[in-house]
């Protein structure tokens, strides 16, 4: 941990308080500020944490803050969860309009104290806001980071390791594309169990519902829950915020601006970075199959076709 280290989450909801906790418990940071437009919501949710400190032996001070962005001054990363979350039913894509504006508010406020930040964009639909959040500030593109391969990564490897009977930990793989139920890429060709191809283990069968399982994790779980899912969320953001303060340079896929890799431009779509403490440190471009590079072509055009929406809002 560095000497002074400050990470500002904005949204105190089961995400934003998730990632929050993670980051305390975890000792990511020095200081870790929550807030929230409710009032009193966020003190809550940081007091509840702190009243775990002596619990969980974490030295972190986590403070509450209703809307005062002046107290996420000099933070290093900023990351963003605030937006409604999804219902059953709901697509990303219908959150669009609602959320972009919320985001866009945030992120000038948030720069406005903290003008070196690297931003951690969480909200849905995720590689859209990124998107937005990159052109509508001017940042360079290492420093905007959309969260959801990440999380779409961890999925993954959930459902690999159900499928091969073994410890999560034991297993790698990651996802690339956009990140929703139909546009995300489990990338089943990288897959290893102790470093050996998960097809030495699974039939293709089985390696199929694992992608399918995957592809609709979120899904599933607004549907068991009612609501978005949080505490794999929570963890994802927090983990790729660790990677940065803590320098890292670890291969995390992240919705990235992409400018001529994989033949794209002028798109934030997932893709596996390495990521430091300058953010998106350099992205990797892996030699994909044809049927590989025709599902990320697919994606791309679901991405560009979500993403254009900005400008029929006026949003950008």
């Amino acid at each position: 941990m560095r000497a002074i280290c400050k990470v500002t989450v904005v949204g105190a909801g089961n995400v934003g308080a998730t990632c929050a906790n993670v980051l305390a418990v975890n000792e990511v940071a020095n200081e870790v500020c929550l807030i929230d437009i409710k009032e009193g919501f966020a003190e809550g949710k940081a007091m509840d944490i702190m009243q775990t400190a002596q619990l969980m032996g974490f030295d972190t001070v986590v403070e509450g803050v209703t809307n005062d962005y002046s107290k996420t001054a000099d933070s290093d990363v900023v990351i963003i969860t605030s937006g409604l979350p999804r219902k059953p039913g709901m697509t990303r894509e219908e959150l669009i309009g609602v959320n972009a504006g919320i985001v866009k508010s945030v992120c000038d406020q948030v720069l406005t104290y903290s003008p070196n930040a690297i931003l951690i964009v969480v909200s849905n639909p995720m590689d859209t806001m990124a998107y937005l959040t990159l052109h509508a500030l001017g940042l360079p593109r290492n420093r905007v980071i959309g969260m959801g391969g990440a999380l779409d990564s961890a999925r993954f490897k959930y459902n690999l390791s159900k499928a091969l009977k073994c410890n999560a930990n034991d297993v790698d793989g990651f996802v690339i594309g956009g990140h929703g139920d139909t546009t995300m890429i489990p990338l089943t060709s990288f897959a290893t169990y102790k470093g050996i191809s998960v097809r030495e283990f699974l039939s293709a069968e089985e390696i199929e519902e694992v992608v399918k399982a995957t592809m609709v994790g979120g899904a599933t779980l607004t549907g068991l829950l009612g609501t978005s899912a949080w505490m794999a969320p929570g963890a994802a953001a927090a983990s790729v915020a660790e990677a940065i303060i803590k320098d890292q340079k670890k291969m995390i896929p992240c919705s990235a601006a992409l400018e001529g890799e994989y033949g794209m431009k002028d798109i934030t779509i997932g893709v596996p970075c390495i990521i430091g403490k300058n953010g998106i440190e350099k992205i990797l471009e892996l030699n994909l199959s044809k049927e590989e590079d025709a599902k990320l072509r697919e994606s791309e055009a679901a991405v560009r076709k979500t993403t254009a929406i900005l400008k029929e809002l006026n949003v950008l």
